[in-house]
């Protein structure tokens, strides 16, 4: 086979220049990416060698680091599965193949942020190109298990790469040679490479050895699974290492669980539950972060089984002795054993969420602001867990100006009331001005304010919390005369003639709206709208429009306050035309509250018009 040559594409060497150039806060963590890819490496050649024994190391599994400071030249070598022609193409050549362009517009929002724009690596495949930070050139040496042909691959990570068959490499596995920066010659001194593989990769099971210049070598890290040692035995420093090294992450986690259950059932699991939300967290394809190993040994990273849907932002490890090394994936997948572990996994993390909720509330609402929006899908889609999952929701309390859990909210119950009432919306700016509130707020009743759109969903799939139904005080039948504090300041003496009114504005609006009722919940504004017998209120009719364009809403009904002193002069007004052009404007008004705008914007320019000249005319008379 000839030498190939091939540019790089143009989307790759956009991030190619980000890589090198910006994403990474410290040069050093280069080398983080190239141990871990080692280790990967000897991880899958491990696993498919359960199936093809030809495949497996007859020696010892082992990665070594060399160092030549007169050279300036770093080589990382790895017994692991090791490239093809097509595979260092597929892997090497294509940077990000299956999502340059999702990867560059993602960086372009957190390009302010570096924490925010960290999170990234590791995402789209980006960690092998951070060795260009600290490289004029790279090469690849590398022979794939079970094959006869070895490569080498070479690039100075700006124009393109090279690939050629090479002698130079004979063994299964892979040599990376670095050929460094003058500026990053300390990465060849032996105790700064030995200080930065400690720092970021004592966990490793697989030994890393370091070589002198002598060819002597001595193990670095401790090669000791973390997840295998006593949890008392762990500091917080090591869990957190743990975590950013294997999991790619720059967040402190937010929870880390670190238990192992014996008994019928045996397995240990490191879980960390992160503080910043990955930049996929709501991509459809997004699956959970769980690496599963069986006795130790590698099996997956695509493990759909353990966690719910709603905790794939849990990362972590599950290390079981229950399941059989030999098992299929497709058998791992649907083992009862992994819905037994999922089970006790789920009830541990629910557990240690509401502890933190209890003990430090501003760091779990720091948490929700993040997360709240998936968990809320536990709230119906989880059946098993859907209660617990109520428990450490958190939700916007009009009274108290901040988020609350359910039960604070039940504690907190007006004299006498008996469900949770709540105003759907898209903005708390926007809810917090509704007329639909002035009611509750009169009588010193709390009610919820939900701007998140999956919020209308989870509340009418679960219905209530615990024996307290969920109520909609734009959509729902309620009577709140009996509840609360009374204040007959609030109640006007004298009122506008219902039977006359309602009969006025039904004339004048025609079938435009469902019906027209008298409010017993309005005290400053004129009117309100709100969704009839089986219609939904504007905020959920937004949410279908968005999936549905051709959506189109229900008719309302409008509520009209007899004690406002415009409802009680309608009657009064001289003309029809300004008594009709009245109507329809309180009417367009209310929806423009409601945060919709009027449904014939030129006809409420022209009321608007017909109001302005009567109240002249009535002047100059």
């Amino acid at each position: 086979m000839t030498k190939v040559l091939k540019n790089f594409e143009a989307d790759t060497g956009k991030i190619l220049s980000i890589v090198i150039n910006s994403l990474y806060a410290e040069t050093e963590i280069f080398l983080r990416e190239l141990l871990s890819n080692a280790s990967d490496a000897i991880q899958k050649r491990r696993y498919l060698g359960q199936t093809n024994k030809e495949l497996l190391n007859s020696g010892t599994d082992s990665i070594f680091v060399k160092a030549d400071a007169s050279k300036n030249i770093l080589e990382i070598k790895d017994t692991g599965i090791g490239l093809s022609h097509e595979d260092l193409i597929e892997t090497l050549g294509t940077l990000a193949k299956s999502g340059t362009e999702a990867f560059l517009k993602d960086l372009e929002k957190a390009k302010d942020n570096k924490d925010a724009a960290q999170s990234l690596i590791g995402k789209f495949g980006v960690g092998f190109y951070s060795a260009f930070m600290v490289a004029d050139k790279v090469e690849v040496l590398t022979r794939k298990a079970g094959e006869s042909e070895s490569f080498l691959w070479s690039s100075d990570g700006q124009s393109g790469y090279e690939i050629e068959p090479n002698n130079e490499h004979t063994e299964t596995g892979t040599l990376i040679r670095l050929h460094l920066k003058k500026a990053a010659k300390d990465f060849a001194e032996d105790l700064r490479l030995k200080t930065v593989i400690k720092k970021y990769s004592d966990h490793i099971s697989v030994p890393i050895f370091f070589e002198d210049k002598e060819g002597s070598s001595e193990q670095v890290n401790s090669a000791e699974a973390l997840w295998t040692r006593s949890p008392s035995d762990v500091g917080a420093e090591e869990y957190k290492n743990f975590y950013q090294a294997q999991f790619t992450a720059f967040d402190d986690p937010f929870i880390t669980l670190h238990n192992r259950s014996e008994g019928t059932l045996e397995f240990t699991n490191l879980l960390y539950v992160p503080s910043r939300a990955p930049f996929d967290l709501f991509d459809p394809e997004r699956k959970t972060k769980l690496n599963l190993y069986i006795n130790r040994v590698f099996i997956t990273s695509d493990l759909d089984a353990v966690l719910p849907k709603w905790l794939r932002f849990v990362q972590g490890i599950l290390d079981t002795t229950s399941l059989d090394l030999n098992v299929s994936r497709e058998l791992v997948q649907s083992s009862p054993v992994l819905g037994k572990i999922k089970k006790a996994i789920s009830k541990r993390i629910l557990s240690e969420l509401k502890k933190k909720l209890k003990s430090d509330p501003e760091a779990y609402d720091a948490f929700w602001s993040e997360f709240g929006r998936v968990m809320k899908e536990g709230l119906y889609e989880d059946f098993e867990n859907r209660d617990k999952v109520a428990e450490i929701t958190r939700v916007y309390s009009r009274k108290a100006s901040a988020n609350i859990t359910l039960q604070d909210y039940v504690d907190g119950f007006a004299q006498d009331q008996k469900e949770v009432y709540y105003l759907a919306a898209d903005t708390l700016e926007q809810a917090q001005k509704s007329p639909h509130l002035e009611g509750f707020d009169a009588k010193g009743i709390d009610v919820l304010i939900m701007t998140d759109p999956i919020d209308t969903f989870w509340m009418s799939q679960m219905g209530q919390f615990k024996e307290h139904k969920f109520v909609s005080i734009v959509r729902d039948q309620y009577d709140i005369e009996n509840i609360g504090t009374t204040d007959a300041s609030d109640t006007p003496e004298d009122k506008a003639d219902e039977t006359a009114v309602i009969a006025l504005f039904k004339a004048h609006l025609g079938d435009s709206v469902e019906d027209v009722k008298a409010s017993s919940t309005l005290k400053q504004s004129a009117v309100r709208l709100v969704a009839g017998t089986t219609g939904l209120d504007y905020n959920m009719e937004r949410i279908l429009k968005a999936q549905n364009p051709d959506f189109e809403g229900s008719k309302k009904v409008v509520e009209v306050n007899l004690g406002h002193a415009l409802i009680k002069a309608l009657p009064t007004i001289a003309t029809e035309e300004t008594k009709a052009a009245l109507c329809r404007v309180l009417v367009e008004q209310a929806k423009i509250i409601d945060g919709e705008l009027p449904s014939d914007a030129q006809q409420f320019s022209q009321d608007v018009v017909t109001i302005a000249m009567s109240g002249i005319s009535s002047t100059e008379n």
